[in-house]
């Protein structure tokens, strides 16, 4: 076992002298100089990581004393201690001394296997040179249709959502049953986390259930009676609003734990135009008490209330984290990416650029106080909501590291900051976009881009581009409907007479469906290639949509009925779902205003296929540190076809054996990719379609994949697949026992 030891110096000392265990190499972080002589010098170590080089580490065969230098005045010392945990220390400065275990991404203990988000795994005994061996080690049924649940390991023990919406914990290394607990409604389908008090003694699953965060003992799934009402806590409790009137919010959004506390985004309760507020709260994660809330929308006199009219901020919506979010656990900052304020395709009532709509923004992690933001989109029309969490990496700059958040967007966009303060890490254009001409709207005259790295969704839909595996009768009347449609490409505003979105509200990114190598710097996405059609409607016209309820995760998502969102139209459909009932008129909208409706329209055609030719998704590549493209391949096949899965929602695992793991829906796949070429290495076919993000873990000295499967996919079609999809379940891999 490694340990790690945290050195902090106080504001006026310039080093401090720590005593060693003998016969263990140290080496230090790129803020210090450790020199195991002060008469000697050394280089600093680019990572804080046990060294191999002699000349950047410090090592003795007997007790040795070194000298930590301080290169900048503010930072920490990091020293990792190889095998061997006795430390002492002399101290002649003063010094905070903190030692952990130092396991950095060998466990997958939380959701995406850590709270940075980063989905990959150190673990390299599955590699390039034995992948083709992998077979399955072990299957757990998980009951009928959709499941995208990403199983958490804690020790020998698995954790997913199974059959009847029950938690199951699972001995992770035979898939052994070993408890089940019974929910009534709807789980969060998505994740959940898991807390352990420093002595253990203390084992927390923490999820959402029917609109409550509920916590159940991770040794016996009893409820938790101490935490909340015997065990859950109504989310409501807190938002600045009548909840009376706002019904359970049900998220697939995990949350996320940091120290005692476990913060969660609430999601709108509803896709029209009156819905709650997605405010963040932290609650304490022994009693549920809640700690500290943000507010999506500002209230009067908040910073940001001033993108608003005033007369909105007591009734804006929207503005939730429906997907995921992240945490920096050594700085104590937790990464929201919020989504659109509503309603999604009409703003009229809104008036300005809506903070904190579609904006990535840096809390406090222990009191919630706003550090810094970005707005990724100005007043949004598109339901560009920031759909995926933003990823955790450090990266090189002019000879020197720099901590990163980088953010996939649904418009194909990967955004890059430096994580403490905001600053982007490639410059961001505010450029001139097409603007609005349905009456009441006013839309931003500018939006961001990145001017690093390219886009990796397809950005631009015209004739040429129409899908050649649709009917002539339908390629006919895309080509007679293509000369009325407003098409001037990104941020082409909704319009009376239809407005082409490419990427569609579904992405580009979506939820779990981008993982970096925090070593190398590399980020890998995994997008779809899907336009949208955008039009508005006066409220009550046929496919009018606006006024009623809509799905908690964004535009409708079809899945197993009481596991998460709302069933999405019918392959084929051109939107809609008859007439819409009267929409609510948001209070303090302005005189005059008329509720615009729209529909949602994926511009599937008769066969169920997109409009737009193949590849229909597709895995980017990126080296963030010179903000370029390493590679880009469709993403696995549709059989019959054409390459890239149709509507795929299999998001990707890095490992450091070299691999990327992904699944696909279309041609029910799961692959191993060579992560600096592309190149499929293994494959194998699964008995149904997956979504969701693998998870990889270690068992008794045997590395496993793990894989949600289940159902038909996002979007099924009347083509591809001849044969049913077979039993839900979750299945893992592994290499042939020695």
């Amino acid at each position: 076992m490694r340990r790690i030891l945290q050195v902090r110096l106080r504001a006026n000392a310039m080093s401090a002298t720590v005593r060693l265990k003998a016969d263990t190499t140290y080496t230090t972080s790129g803020a210090y100089t450790l020199i195991r002589d002060p008469r000697q010098t050394a280089e600093p170590a680019e990572h804080a990581e046990i060294s191999n080089e002699p000349e950047t580490s410090a090592s003795s065969a007997s007790s040795a004393v070194v000298l930590i230098q301080r290169r900048h005045p503010t930072s920490y010392a990091i020293l990792a201690a190889a095998i061997g945990a006795a430390i002492l220390v002399a101290v002649f400065a003063p010094l905070a001394i903190v030692a952990a275990d130092d396991k950095p991404h060998t466990t997958w203990s939380q959701y995406l296997g850590g709270s940075d988000s980063t989905q990959y795994s150190a673990l390299k005994q599955i590699n390039k040179t034995n992948v083709k061996q992998l077979e399955v080690a072990w299957t757990f049924p998980a009951g009928e249709g959709t499941v995208r649940f990403n199983p958490i390991v804690v020790d020998t023990v698995m954790y997913v959502l199974g059959a009847n919406r029950s938690i199951v914990a699972i001995d992770a290394a035979t898939g052994k049953e070993i408890w089940t607990h019974r929910n009534e409604g709807a789980v969060g389908d998505r994740g959940m986390n898991y807390w352990e008090s420093k002595d253990r003694s203390e084992r927390r699953l923490l999820y959402m259930n029917a609109g409550f965060l509920t916590a159940i003992d991770a040794k016996t799934g009893n409820n938790i009676a101490a935490f909340g009402d015997n065990g859950k806590v109504d989310v409501r409790v807190g938002l600045h609003r009548d909840v009376t009137t706002v019904r359970p919010l049900q998220t697939g959004n995990p949350g996320r734990i940091f120290e005692n506390l476990i913060i969660m985004s609430l999601p709108a309760g509803g896709a029209a135009y009156v819905s709650n507020p997605g405010d963040t709260h932290a609650y304490d994660i022994r009693t549920g008490e809640l700690k500290w809330v943000f507010h999506s929308v500002p209230e009067k006199g908040e910073p940001g209330a001033d993108t608003w009219p005033e007369n909105a901020l007591a009734s804006g919506g929207g503005v939730h984290n429906w997907s995921e979010l992240s945490v920096d656990e050594r700085r104590g900052i937790v990464y929201i990416p919020f989504g659109t304020a509503r309603f999604d395709f009409y703003g009229g009532n809104r008036h300005g650029n809506n903070l904190f709509g579609n904006t990535l923004v840096a809390l406090d992690a222990r009191t919630g106080k706003r550090l810094w933001h970005y707005q990724l989109v100005h007043h949004d029309l598109w339901d560009y909501d920031i759909p995926q969490a933003p990823k955790l990496l450090t990266l090189r700059k002019d000879g020197r590291n720099v901590d990163v958040v980088a953010q996939a967007t649904k418009q194909g966009f990967v955004f890059v900051f430096d994580r403490t303060n905001g600053t982007p890490f490639f410059p961001i254009e505010e450029r001139p976009v097409p603007q609005t001409d349905v009456p009441g709207e006013q839309t931003s005259p500018t939006q961001p881009f990145p001017t690093a790295p390219p886009p990796f969704a397809r950005q631009s839909f015209t004739e040429k581009d129409i899908n050649p595996h649709i009917s002539a009768e339908d390629q006919a009347k895309l080509r007679e409907q293509f000369k009325t449609y407003r098409n001037e490409g990104l941020f082409t505003p909704p319009s009376a007479q239809g407005s082409i979105e490419i990427p569609g509200h579904n992405g580009g990114a979506n939820w779990g469906s981008a993982a970096v190598d925090p070593a190398k710097g590399t980020m890998y996405v995994v997008a779809k290639n899907l336009p949208t059609l955008l039009k508005v409607l006066p409220p009550g016209a046929r496919g009018a949509r606006g006024g009623g309820p809509g799905g908690p995760d964004g535009p409708p998502q079809p899945s197993e009925p009481g596991r998460g969102a709302a069933p999405a139209p019918a392959a084929g459909a051109r939107g809609g779902r008859g007439p819409a009932p009267p929409p609510q008129i948001p209070a303090g909208a302005p005189e005059g205003f008329v509720p615009y409706a729209s529909p949602y329209d994926f511009m599937f055609q008769s066969n169920g296929l997109s409009a737009l030719n193949p590849p229909w998704s597709q895995i980017t590549a990126y080296d963030l540190n010179k903000g370029t493209i390493l590679w880009q391949i469709p993403d696995g096949d549709f059989p019959g076809l054409a390459a890239g899965s149709h509507a795929p929602r299999g998001g990707p695992v890095v490992t450091a054996g070299g691999l990327l793991f992904v699944g696909t829906s279309s041609d029910r796949k799961l692959r191993a990719y060579d992560q600096d070429t592309g190149k499929v290495l293994w494959e194998k076919e699964l008995p149904a379609a997956t979504e969701g993000v693998p998870s990889v873990y270690e068992v008794n000295g045997r590395q496993f994949v793990a894989i949600a499967v289940g159902g038909s996919g996002l979007f099924p079609t009347r083509v591809g697949q001849a044969t049913p999809p077979g039993a839900s379940q979750y299945m893992v891999f592994a290499l042939p026992k020695r």
